[in-house]
């Protein structure tokens, strides 16, 4: 064999061995094969070409970027550029001054390799370098196949789709993708921060599963130990693993240290389970499981909470949830909500904050609901647990046993007409006081007028309700029934005009009036089963009923006024500003109350206004009034102002005032003051008791790969009164997974506008 000038040789190393001279004026070629039997390659040999006259077995050093194609018949073939070669009758080769192997997307480069035609593997030494999509490593030394196969030592590894890194005294490979790595350390922070590492033994992964597994795991974070685990599971990427997650951890005055180990249960990919032992140290051992289910039409899930033996309150205590939806059809659904807690004072015992702590009636139901075109049926079974037992037996909510329930519309021919029905039928249940069945009809027909900047509709109605009842007071009647027509005028316009030289802003003027006619009907023999009286606004106003539920049909004569203001963007239709005022005027004096109601005795209402700012230059404001010019008092209000220059920064200062119930301030505010450390607080002060309800405080501290949020909290029950103590402690590991009480949900309720998203500029 002749030495080869640079840049001329490429030999394929295959199952079938062929050696070919070609001349150099045409392109220098050869294929040569390190797999095939010692007698094949003498043979072809001696056919194709000269070997050394000294009979020396060792072939030339080739010139410097000479390269081999190695041609796997299972796998992708294998090219090898080095700057130099030596080949053996036996089929082995020793590559010196710069290796550099490639297989499809895998690379595999270093100072010097050997291969070995038995074991068809590369023993490769210094600067190791090792890439595919999924994983970037280098080494000292090591050993790599053709079949993917790989042994590495003393190596610095990447996971670039996780993305992860670490390093590993021993780093192996299977063909199937997986890695088997020994003196781990692993961690999810970018080259330069060290902040947090999963140190391990031993760590098993399986790229395909997007799954891990380590052995005599130490999590450190800043050097400092934090968790130990013989054994720990954990994901690589998106894919869902069965296997112990990070614990949770809280304090309460009423629960004293809380501490939880979730274990998660990957039953199929489209169900799982996940079980928390927990120990509270006041109250005992308990046990917190949540089954997730989904299919083609149904999704739901299934949680539990037990607590066997509490040690304060001494006896079992438990909450159980359902949530379900089946569709059965595009237009046939099944849903349910089912919630039951085992005693009246469970959620004042585990309840977070004054609303988590002051439930007072748990909702259960089952519907059924059936679509068509323009209609709608239907079926409802609801039941109610009471949890405040103060509540008097008598203004507890009634089971609906069944319900069932139609509206639809439909036009009537090219007439511009439109006909509708409102129907139902509904079964009212309690332990006591009176119950029965109600049957609710209301026909209607209407002539709705719309075009630009106008619309106008006429409409009359007829309103059936009868009644079937039990458990009545002696000689009451068991079937009444009301009977009454609803006529109604509802009519608007629509004024714009330039608000600016620019052309850029439109001012609205909106006046609207709706003419409303009901006869007096006595209804003071029917029961009270789901009506009340809602807060007079601008919506109610414009409502034929001023009572929401069919027990009562408010008589009127009277007509609603209101005008409604705007400042919105020409082109895009933004609103920056709006401002709406209205009031009913009565031609006769409305009679018709609820027990306990007053009747009114002044010619028009309360006057209801808003006025509201959105997003002008991060500023938004909302001021909602009822005001009783009669007594110059305001019953009702409301007022809030909020600033948000970004997602992770926003100010809330509110207002809410109801006469002889509320008086409270509201101020809270999420607020990052670096891009390390975020604020979180809140007061919710009772102005009625001199008082703090609710208050919180926090931090955040946050790197690219880590961050801690640490939030304490104050509240009282809005039912009790009694005051309780928690703290929430959140340990995130970005990458890995996070520990304590998940409090993003928290935030949000408790913060308005608050947005763990990145910071950044509002859209």
């Amino acid at each position: 064999m002749r030495r080869r000038r640079p840049g001329g040789p490429h030999y394929r190393l295959g199952g079938q061995t062929e050696f070919t001279a070609i001349p150099n004026s045409v392109y220098l070629r050869a294929l040569i094969t390190l797999l095939a039997a010692a007698a094949v390659l003498s043979q072809a040999a001696a056919e194709d070409c000269q070997w050394p006259e000294s009979g020396d077995p060792a072939a030339p050093s080739a010139g410097a970027g000479d390269a081999i194609e190695i041609a796997n018949p299972d796998e992708l073939p294998i090219e090898v550029t080095s700057g130099a070669v030596e080949l053996t009758r036996q089929g082995n080769a020793t590559l010196s001054d710069g290796v550099v192997m490639r297989q499809g997307n895998r690379r595999l480069s270093a100072r010097s390799a050997s291969y070995d035609s038995v074991s068809r593997r590369f023993a490769v030494d210094g600067e190791v370098e090792y890439q595919t999509p999924d994983l970037r490593l280098k080494g000292s030394s090591g050993s790599w196949g053709a079949d993917g196969t790989g042994q590495f030592s003393g190596t610095e590894f990447e996971l670039p789709a996780r993305p992860a890194r670490g390093t590993a005294a021993e780093l192996g490979m299977t063909p199937a993708g997986e890695l088997k790595m020994r003196e781990v350390s692993f961690t999810a922070c970018p080259v330069g921060n060290n902040d947090w590492f999963l140190r391990a033994s031993s760590i098993d992964i399986d790229q395909r599963k997007q799954q891990g597994k380590g052995r005599n795991v130490r999590v450190e974070l800043k050097g400092v130990p934090i968790l130990y685990a013989p054994v720990i599971s954990f994901p690589v990427g998106d894919a869902r693993k069965s296997g112990f997650l990070f614990p949770s951890l809280g304090t309460s005055n009423k629960s004293g240290f809380e501490f939880g180990a979730p274990y998660y249960f990957n039953l199929a990919p489209n169900r799982d389970l996940t079980l928390a032992p927990q120990l509270l140290s006041r109250r005992g051992l308990g046990l917190e499981g949540q089954f997730r289910y989904l299919s083609d039409r149904s999704h739901g899930r299934l949680g539990a909470r037990f607590l066997p033996g509490d040690d304060l309150a001494g006896r079992d205590r438990s909450l159980a949830s359902l949530l379900h939806q089946t569709d059965f059809t595009d237009h046939l659904r099944l849903a349910a909500s089912i919630e039951h807690a085992s005693d009246s004072q469970y959620f004042e015992d585990f309840g977070l904050g004054p609303d988590g702590t002051s439930v007072t009636f748990l909702d259960r139901y089952l519907s059924l609901a059936w679509l068509g075109r323009g209609w709608r049926l239907d079926g409802r079974v609801q039941d109610f647990q009471t949890i405040d037992l103060a509540v008097d037996p008598l203004e507890r909510p009634y089971s609906r046993l069944p319900q069932i329930s139609f509206t639809g519309a439909w036009p009537v021919f090219s007439s511009g007409l439109t006909t509708s029905l409102d129907a139902e039928a509904t079964w009212f249940d309690r332990d006591e006081g009176t119950t029965g069945l109600r049957v609710d009809l209301m026909p209607r027909v209407a002539w709705p007028m719309r075009g630009p900047g106008y619309h106008f509709e006429p409409s009359a109605a007829y309103r059936l309700t009868s009644y079937r009842l039990s458990d009545l007071a002696p000689g009451a009647d068991d079937a009444p029934d009301r009977q009454a027509p609803i006529l109604s005028l509802d009519a608007g316009l629509e004024f714009e005009r330039v608000a600016n030289a620019r052309r850029r802003l439109l001012q609205t003027l909106e006046p609207r009036m709706r003419y409303t006619w009901i006869p007096y009907r006595d209804q003071s023999d029917l029961p009270i089963f789901d009506t009340a009286l809602p807060d007079l606004d601008f919506v109610q106003l414009f409502r034929a009923n001023r009572y929401v539920g069919a027990d009562r049909l408010g008589d009127a004569n009277e007509l609603a006024v209101g005008v409604t203001s705007r400042l919105v963007h020409a082109d895009s239709g933004q609103q920056y500003l709006s401002a709406t005022i209205g009031q009913r005027f009565y031609f006769e004096r409305p009679r018709v109350v609820l027990p306990g109601e007053s009747v009114e005795t002044r010619h028009a209402s309360n006057l209801v206004g808003e006025i509201e700012m959105t997003a002008y230059r991060n500023w938004s404001a909302r001021l909602a009034m009822e005001w009783d010019y009669d007594a110059s008092n305001t019953p009702l209000g409301q007022a809030s102002i909020q600033y948000r220059p970004r997602r992770d920064a926003v100010v809330n200062i509110g207002y809410r005032y109801r006469e002889g119930i509320l008086e409270q301030w509201d101020a809270s505010a999420a607020w990052r003051l670096s891009p390390n450390w975020q604020l979180f607080v809140r007061q919710v002060y009772s102005l009625r008791d001199n008082t703090s309800i609710d208050r919180f405080a926090g931090f955040e501290y946050g790197s690219c790969c880590w961050r801690i949020r640490l939030v304490g909290r104050h509240y009282v029950s809005n039912r009790t009164g009694e005051s309780d103590t928690s703290v929430l402690l959140q340990l995130e590991l970005k990458g890995l997974s996070s520990v304590g009480s998940s409090d993003d949900t928290f935030l949000r309720r408790g913060i308005r506008g608050y947005s763990p998203d990145p910071a950044g500029p509002l859209p």
